[in-house]
């Protein structure tokens, strides 16, 4: 824990010291304060990780000092102690943004096992690195180191989900701007008529609603970087105002009688063919020509299947393993691993929905996981498992009963779809089908039957339940 410090905010002298003392003996590192006024005077010298607060004190109590720090330090979480058999303090405590209670008198082992549960875990130091362990994107971010050195425009090309704006950060860092401003606006979130003040800022009055003067984010990001993400996105009129901005490198605010010189680098990316686009006329040519200065592909998921893996991986331990939710419910390992099994399910997909849908994976498979080690039972992909085209209802009575859709059809009868792989998904469920009608409906049995284990005869027939296939075992 060398980069974490706890901060015991107490007023009785020994409790306090014995708190502190449990937890340095913990490898914990700890200042301590006997009131809520001592602590922020500390919180402002310090960086602190974790507040362990009381809350009958004098001065500033431990509410007062929850306030306090939702305005000013809004992301810091605070523990709070309570008398026994307290639970309206608790739960005041919860409403004013505690992150969790203890009843005193609490032991040694609940003392360490909450404070630890709320630390924040360390990661390595290059765990803010993109991950690039596919040959190609290697290929790429080397480019892309080389191109940061200089002030040229970079177009970054890909698909949705890709992570286009990772490779602007990087291209950011690496640059000579990295100690200044990357402000990002997604020109595809933001209403067509917001779009000019947003961009370019607006002057009190220039416009109903405008109440107070408001600099664009051209201005914000002056001496830095602007990405203009998904450009081909915006509107053809306020493209051509977007071209002169660039050309004459000064810009003027909505109502505004002054012009304003910049020095901003420009980053775009687009998930569109932008010559296809110049070539229907939905974009000038001559902006395309300004911002493609410096052209990078950044390939989807599918294509540099090396990245999978590590990127799954690097979404466990950045976003859920170490979440507050997750710690909330005191069940989630601190830690995961994939199996073998499961990396290589992760790999034969084709993940359409590139990054983004990997991190959908990642979430539900650390729903289905348990112990901390991800199975490929709990890799759950509904995409795909779509052996049919049209939803089906299935009865799975005792023996002897028959199988058939809604329609009173046989199962056989319900269109498949095409191609080898799921063909075979779709005999797969033939067979499961088939097997549980000869068991009376038994999971259990059935999966003794199948050679499977009933946890991967449930998530089986999930993914069947996904493709419209619902099941009344009789």
């Amino acid at each position: 824990m060398q980069n974490t410090l706890v901060m015991v905010v107490e007023d009785d002298v020994n409790l306090r010291e014995a708190i502190v003392d449990t937890l340095e003996m913990d490898d914990i590192s700890v200042i301590e304060a006997s009131d809520g006024e001592e602590a922020l005077a500390l919180l402002r010298q310090n960086n602190v990780s974790l507040v362990v607060s009381d809350v009958n004190m004098p001065r500033l109590d431990g509410y007062q000092l929850l306030r306090r720090m939702a305005t000013e330090w809004p992301e810091l979480p605070v523990l709070i102690m309570t008398a026994y058999g307290s639970i309206s303090n608790a739960v005041e405590a919860i409403q004013n943004g505690a992150i969790d209670y203890m009843e005193k008198p609490f032991s040694t082992q609940t003392l360490l096992g909450t404070v630890r549960r709320h630390l924040p875990v360390e990661k390595p130091e290059n765990s803010n690195d993109p991950v690039a362990a596919d040959p190609e994107t290697v290929r790429l971010f080397q480019l892309a180191k080389k191109v940061a050195s200089t002030d040229s425009t970079v177009m970054i090309m890909g698909e949705s989900g890709t992570g286009k704006e990772v490779l602007a950060r990087f291209i950011h860092n690496n640059s000579s701007r990295s100690d200044k401003p990357f402000i990002a606006i997604n020109c595809a979130a933001i209403p067509e008529n917001m779009m000019e003040a947003i961009l370019f800022g607006h002057e009190k009055g220039a416009f109903t609603g405008a109440h107070q003067s408001h600099a664009g984010k051209f201005e914000l990001a002056n001496g830095g970087t602007l990405l203009l993400d998904e450009i081909s996105e915006m509107d053809v009129s306020l493209q051509a105002k977007l071209l002169r901005v660039l050309q004459e490198r000064e810009v003027e605010r909505i109502g505004g009688k002054k012009t304003i010189s910049l020095d901003v680098r420009v980053l775009a990316t687009t998930n569109r063919n932008l010559k296809e686009s110049v070539e229907d006329g939905s974009f000038r040519e001559d902006l395309f020509y300004r911002l493609n200065v410096f052209p990078l592909r950044w390939k989807p998921l599918r294509e540099r299947k090396g990245d999978i893996v590590p990127l799954a991986e690097r979404i466990l331990l950045d976003k859920y393993s170490v979440s507050t939710a997750a710690s909330k419910n005191g069940h989630m390992p601190s830690s995961w691993l994939l199996d073998e099994a499961a990396q290589r399910r992760l790999i034969a997909h084709q993940w359409p929905g590139n990054i983004r849908e990997l991190d959908n994976v990642m979430q539900r498979a650390m729903i289905l996981a348990s112990g901390g080690v991800i199975t490929e039972e709990d890799i759950f992909i509904p995409e795909d498992d779509l052996p049919f085209q049209t939803a089906s209802k299935v009865s799975v009575g005792m023996a002897g009963a028959n199988v058939s859709t809604m329609d009173g059809a046989p199962l056989h009868a319900v269109p498949a779809a095409t191609g080898l792989g799921e063909d075979l998904k779709q005999r797969e469920f033939e067979v499961i089908i088939e097997t549980l009608k000869e068991e009376g409906g038994s999971k259990k049995n059935t999966a003794s039957k199948l050679g499977i284990s009933p946890r991967t005869l449930r998530y089986k027939l999930a993914r069947m339940r996904e493709s419209g296939i619902d099941f009344e075992v009789a």
